[in-house]
């Protein structure tokens, strides 16, 4: 059970990174800063950042240790979330290029600050 659940966990974590790179290439076409590193071949982790509009960046890493959300202003961390809410975060940045937002109209994504 446990040896099916790391494979799980593996391809979870490849997907997630490969529609990551995905949505860089999107947000890239449509006027945002945008950028995903990997490391390795395997893809196992993943830096995925955007810039929103000035001093608004948004810094999404996922690894087999974790997933995290980090969104910033001015130098200075706003929201730090984890897991799944980092992921339901992801999916409010992907609705704003499913309604094509342009840069300088995409509102801050900010739920709750810390």
């Amino acid at each position: 059970m446990f040896l099916r659940l790391a494979q799980q966990h593996r391809q979870f974590v490849q997907d997630l990174v490969m529609n990551l790179q995905a949505l860089a290439i999107v947000l890239e076409r449509r006027g945002y800063p945008a950028s995903c590193y990997t490391c390795g071949g395997q893809m196992s982790s993943a830096s995925f950042m955007v810039s929103l509009n000035k001093d608004h960046l948004i810094r999404f890493l996922v690894s087999d240790y974790g997933i995290t959300w980090t969104e910033m202003r001015d130098d200075r961390e706003l929201m730090k979330l984890e897991g799944a809410e980092a992921i339901s975060q992801l999916q409010e940045l992907a609705d704003l290029v499913k309604y094509s937002i342009a840069p300088c109209e995409a509102p801050t994504l900010v739920t709750k600050t810390i």
